[in-house]
C-alpha cells in the first residue's frame, strides 16, 4: 500500500529556521508557508504551535489584543506538525510561546535549555492548554458502520492516520490502539488497514476529506473543526474506549514579558471558550464544568499516566532504533526518520 514518508522534514526545518532569521513583519496580517505575522507597536511575540489549533489562535490573538495587557502586542505565528515545529525551535526558530501535541516535544526544548525545567509549574493547569480524546472520523452516514476499534479491522476497511515519527497526533492515535488491543492489534491495523500516513493531523484530515480511506484516526476536535468550517460529508464517532489527549503550552526562557500575559489569557474562561468553540476540551475548571454536556466521556478513558508516562512510552514504542511500534512501521514500509 502507498505510504507517505518523512522526506520533507529536513526541508521544513530549514524553511522554518529561515523564517526565524528573516524576522518577517509588515503592517497587515500575512501568511507564508504556514507562518503568519500580525505587526504593530510595542512587544512582539512569536507563537510556534502544532497544526490544528491555528483556527483557535486566529480568534484568541485578536481577543487578547483587545485586553489592556495585549493592546500593544504584535504576533508572529507558525503552525505545523508538532515534532517538526519542536525541532525547528531547537534549530533556531524564534519562539516565545510554544504549544505542542505531545509532552516530549516540549521536553526536547527543555533538554536544549530553551524551556525551563519547571515549565509545568508555571501554569495552574500543570502545563496543559486543552484536552481531547482519540476518536474516529467517518464518511457521512457511516457506510462501513465503524463504531469500535474492532470495526477498523473489518475486511476492506482503509484507515488514515499520520506518521508517528513526525506527528504528535499519530502517537496519540496509536496509543489509543495500544490501549484497546495491545501491539498485536496495532500490527494488524498498520500492516493490513492503514493506507496512508500523512505528515500532520491537518494533512491527514485533508487527505481523508479528499477521498482517501474509510475512517480517519484523529482528535475529537478535528471533526468539530472540519464541520464548523463547512465540511458536510463527515461524522464523528467516539469509540467506547479511548485515550485522553493532553495538549501542552509553555514559555521559552528569555521570552518577552508579554508571553506570560498571553499564556495566562489563553487559560482564562475567555480564552478557553475559544477552544471550546472549536471542539477542544477545556482545562479551566469553571469552563469544563459549564461545558460538560458538550463532551461526553466514553466508557473507558486511558491516560498517558496509565500507560506509564511519555518517557516509558517513547522508549518502548516509538524509539526509532528499538521501539516496538517503530519496528511495526518499518516492516510496513514507513520511514521512522525524524
Amino acid at each position: 500500500m502507498p505510504r507517505t514518508r518523512s522526506s520533507g522534514a529536513i526541508a521544513v526545518l530549514v524553511s522554518l529556521a529561515a523564517l526565524a532569521a528573516a524576522g518577517c513583519g509588515g503592517a497587515e496580517d500575512t501568511k507564508d508557508s504556514g507562518a503568519s505575522v500580525a505587526s504593530g507597536g510595542g512587544e512582539k511575540l512569536s507563537l510556534v504551535a502544532y497544526s490544528t489549533p491555528e483556527v483557535v489562535y486566529a480568534e484568541i490573538i485578536p481577543a487578547f489584543k483587545g485586553t489592556p495587557a495585549g493592546k500593544d502586542v504584535s504576533f508572529k505565528t507558525s503552525f505545523g506538525a508538532s515534532g517538526e515545529q519542536s525541532r525547528a525551535v531547537e534549530a533556531g526558530l524564534k519562539a516565545d510561546v510554544v504549544s505542542f501535541s505531545i509532552e516530549p516535544d516540549v521536553g526536547r526544548l527543555v533538554d536544549a535549555g530553551l524551556v525551563a525545567k519547571d515549565w509545568k509549574a508555571q501554569t495552574p493547569t500543570k502545563g496543559l492548554v486543552s484536552k481531547s480524546i482519540v476518536a474516529f472520523i467517518v464518511r457521512k452516514g457511516n457506510p462501513k458502520q465503524i463504531k469500535t476499534w474492532d470495526d477498523l479491522l473489518k475486511p476492506g476497511v482503509k484507515v488514515v492516520t499520520p506518521n508517528p515519527f513526525i506527528s504528535g497526533a499519530a502517537k496519540w492515535n496509536l496509543l489509543g490502539a495500544v490501549a484497546h488491543g495491545g501491539l498485536g492489534y496495532v500490527e494488524k491495523l498498520i500492516k493490513d488497514h492503514v493506507s496512508v500516513q500523512p505528515e500532520s493531523g491537518r494533512e491527514a484530515l485533508q487527505t481523508f476529506t479528499g477521498g482517501e480511506g474509510d475512517v480517519l484516526l484523529s482528535y475529537e476536535y478535528e471533526a468539530t473543526t472540519a464541520i464548523k468550517k463547512g465540511e458536510k460529508e463527515i461524522e464523528l464517532v467516539r469509540p467506547d474506549s479511548t485515550v485522553e489527549i493532553a495538549i501542552d503550552i509553555a514559555r521559552t526562557k528569555g521570552a518577552s514579558p508579554a508571553a506570560k500575559d498571553f499564556a495566562d489569557y489563553v487559560l482564562t474562561p475567555a480564552g478557553q471558550a475559544k477552544f471550546v468553540g472549536w471542539g477542544y476540551r477545556p482545562v479551566d475548571p469553571a469552563t469544563a464544568a459549564r461545558t460538560k454536556s458538550q463532551f461526553p466521556d466514553p466508557a473507558k478513558v486511558t491516560t498517558i499516566a496509565d500507560l506509564g508516562g511519555w518517557s516509558k512510552v517513547n522508549d518502548d514504542l516509538f524509539d526509532p532504533e528499538k521501539g516496538k511500534i517503530a519496528k511495526i512501521e518499518e516492516d510496513a514500509g514507513v520511514s521512522t526518520a525524524k
